[in-house]
C-alpha cells in the first residue's frame, strides 16, 4: 500500500508470476523497505535491472529521512529529487494537497496548469517559474550522462512555450523560503510557510508547510489533518 502497488501484484511477484517489475516499481519497494544504498542496488540486480549510476539523480530517499516524515505529523513533509520530482509524502501533506498525481514532476505540473493550486500575485508565480527553470537547468549541468533529465527537459520543451522561453533565457534564481496560499475544498483559502531543505549528500529537497500556532489558519490546519487526504485540490480555482 505504501509503495502504491496492489497486493495482487506484490504477491505475484514474491512467486515468480509477474513480469519483470519496471524501475519505477521497484524504486517504490526499495524506498518502503527503506534499504540502505547497497541494498537497493542489489534489490535492484535481483529485478534484473541495472543498479543507479553515481552519475544518475539520486531519488533513494534514505531510511532517516523517511522516520523524519513518520515523526513530524504535525508538518505537510515532501521529498522530491532534484529535477523535483516527487519522491513521498506524508500524511499532512496529503491531507493538505491532496493524494499523490500520475504526474508527479511539479515542474511538469505547473506548466501544464495541473499543480495544486497557490493563491499568489503574478509576480511571486514567475518568481517560482523561475526558480524551476533555474534548478533544472542546474542539475542538467551537475547531471549531464543522465537521460531521464533530457527527456524531462524534451517534454517541457514540446509542453509548454512558457518554459522554452525562460528556458533561453537561462534564468539563475535561488529557492527561497516564502509563503503560500492553498484553496482546499473543505476550509477555503488556507496560509502556510513554505521552507526546502536539501538532503547532503544525496540532492535530495524536503519542503515542509506549517501554519503559524494560535492563528486561524493553524486551527484550520488541525481540521485538515483531521479530516485525511480524502479529495484532492480542485485545480480549476488555480490562480
Amino acid at each position: 500500500m505504501l509503495a502504491g502497488l496492489s497486493v495482487d501484484y506484490v504477491v505475484r511477484l514474491e512467486q515468480g508470476r509477474a513480469a519483470r517489475p519496471s524501475e519505477r516499481v521497484v524504486e517504490s519497494l526499495a524506498r518502503v523497505l527503506q534499504l540502505s544504498d547497497l541494498e537497493r542496488d542489489q534489490f535492484y540486480l535481483a529485478a534484473g535491472l541495472a543498479a543507479p549510476l553515481p552519475s544518475a539523480v539520486p531519488v533513494h530517499v534514505p531510511a532517516s529521512v523517511q522516520r523524519l516524515l513518520a515523526r513530524l505529523p504535525d508538518v505537510a513533509v515532501s521529498v522530491y529529487s532534484a529535477t523535483w520530482t516527487l519522491l513521498t509524502v506524508n500524511a499532512a501533506w496529503s491531507a493538505l494537497l491532496g493524494p499523490m498525481k500520475e504526474e508527479r514532476n511539479l515542474i511538469v505540473q505547473v506548466f501544464t496548469g495541473t499543480a495544486p493550486p497557490v493563491l499568489w500575485d503574478d509576480a511571486h508565480a514567475e518568481h517560482f517559474e523561475r526558480a524551476l527553470v533555474s534548478d533544472l537547468r542546474a542539475v542538467s549541468v551537475r547531471f549531464p550522462e543522465d537521460q531521464s533529465v533530457a527527456r524531462l527537459i524534451e517534454q517541457l520543451h514540446s509542453i509548454s512555450d512558457r518554459f522554452s522561453r525562460l528556458w533561453a533565457e537561462r534564468p539563475v534564481v535561488d529557492h527561497r523560503a516564502d509563503v503560500k496560499s492553498f484553496l482546499h475544498p473543505v476550509v477555503g483559502a488556507i496560509t502556510v510557510d513554505c521552507d526546502v531543505f536539501t538532503v547532503v549528500g544525496t540532492d535530495l529537497r524536503i519542503v515542509t508547510y506549517t501554519a503559524a500556532p494560535g492563528t486561524e489558519d493553524a486551527t484550520k490546519f488541525d481540521l485538515v489533518r483531521a479530516i485525511g487526504s480524502g479529495d484532492p485540490l480542485d485545480t480549476s480555482n488555480r490562480t
